[in-house]
């Protein structure tokens, strides 16, 4: 295992910020393998997660079990990892800047059209090998403006040319739930059958460029900009994987998380270990076009009716909202039929916040598909 450190501030900066992340197995001995935890530092599963995959990691290198290369960030925004605000953690959002950490990463296929014209041919596997150099040079040209951005070229660096790409956040309190791109649909069942996931969500854009996209999206872009006389297949497995809510951090779900994850590679083929049998999926994916955000209509105390994970119908009760002065209360109801993936963990509403999300077999909404 080799250990490296990125400098992510100026060296004449107010602040020093610096990211760690660790290497196994042998760069271009086989597939390449990122996994990054708490990109949203305040999302804290994953960073235990990184443990026990860090432990287990070290014994299959020993073992000369690792097939390629894998890089393990367990801690992935140390920027967001010293934010507080009155004693309470905020790492979704840069304080300098606003911007969310899991935004606005560099869509590198923009440069691509233009830098691969005339280069491509009729060999997949070239045209994969000259893409992802392509895709090296182009975040490598990438000028960051601040610190937030500099740690954004620092993680795209080491992912863009990946075959697999696992980012591990969790959502407010949610039970188990995967985003990837539709056209990895069928690569993604595996994982989500061995994560036991309860919703599988995909577009072909989500909007603003999140991270996974920033390393997926631009494989069918450039498909679909050069056409089928230059094959160009989604080369890269990139997910985000929802580690269900953010008090749920136990040695028990860990380890039991770190194995799926271990169990995935071995599926995949990157360590040489026997792949498990895959165990029945407890979802069929759905487009993240048809998951409905419900939102609270007027301040209240929120009051849920269902369980996160619990299948509902359309105009099912989901919770009720109660004004604490008048008494009035609110019955909240979805309008599709789908599975009751994610609620907030607040229980005083201001009107507008979220309370939930249902996630639905039938697409519905456009634009800016994920929240904030």
């Amino acid at each position: 295992m080799q250990a490296k450190t990125h400098r992510i501030s100026l060296e004449d900066s107010s602040m020093s910020s610096q990211l760690a992340s660790f290497h196994f197995g042998a760069p271009g001995a086989g597939k390449k393998v990122y996994i990054q935890a708490a990109l949203h530092a305040d999302e804290v599963p994953g960073m235990l997660v990184s443990q026990f995959l860090r432990t287990e990691l070290l014994a299959l290198e020993a073992a000369g079990k690792i097939r390629g290369e894998i890089i393990l960030v367990p801690a992935a925004n140390p920027i967001g990892l010293a934010q507080a605000i009155h004693g309470a953690p905020f790492g979704r959002f840069d304080l300098s800047t606003g911007t969310n950490f899991n935004r606005a990463y560099k869509h590198v296929a923009e440069d691509l059209k233009t830098s691969l014209e005339g280069l491509l041919g009729p060999d997949a596997d070239a045209n994969v090998a000259l893409i992802r150099a392509h895709a090296r040079d182009s975040v490598g040209a990438w000028q960051p403006k601040t610190d937030a951005d500099a740690l954004k070229k620092i993680l795209l660096g080491m992912a863009i040319d990946a075959d697999i790409v696992l980012d591990l956040h969790c959502d407010n309190e949610a039970v188990l739930h995967i985003y990837a791109g539709t056209p990895l649909a069928e690569a993604v069942a595996p994982l989500s059958a061995l994560m036991q996931a309860h919703c599988v969500l995909l577009a072909l854009e989500a909007g603003e460029e999140p991270f996974d996209e920033a390393c997926s999206r631009l494989w069918w872009d450039l498909a679909a900009h050069f056409g089928p006389d230059f094959p160009i297949p989604a080369a890269c497995l990139s997910t985000t994987v929802e580690l269900r809510g953010e008090m749920e951090v136990s040695y028990e779900l860990a380890e039991r998380d770190a194995r799926a994850l271990l169990q995935f590679l071995a599926h995949a083929g990157v360590l040489a270990v026997a792949p498990p049998e895959l165990p029945a999926p407890l979802c069929a994916a759905t487009p993240l076009e048809g998951v409905e955000p419900i939102a609270a209509p007027h301040a209240g105390v929120v009051v849920f009716l269902k369980q996160l994970g619990e299948k509902v119908k359309a105009g099912d009760a989901i919770a009720d909202l109660v004004e604490p002065v008048s008494g009035r209360t609110t019955t909240l109801r979805c309008s599709v039929d789908g599975v009751f993936f994610a609620r907030t963990a607040h229980r005083h509403l201001l009107r507008g916040m979220a309370v939930g999300k249902i996630a639905g077999p039938v697409a519905f909404r456009a634009g800016k598909l994920l929240s904030q």
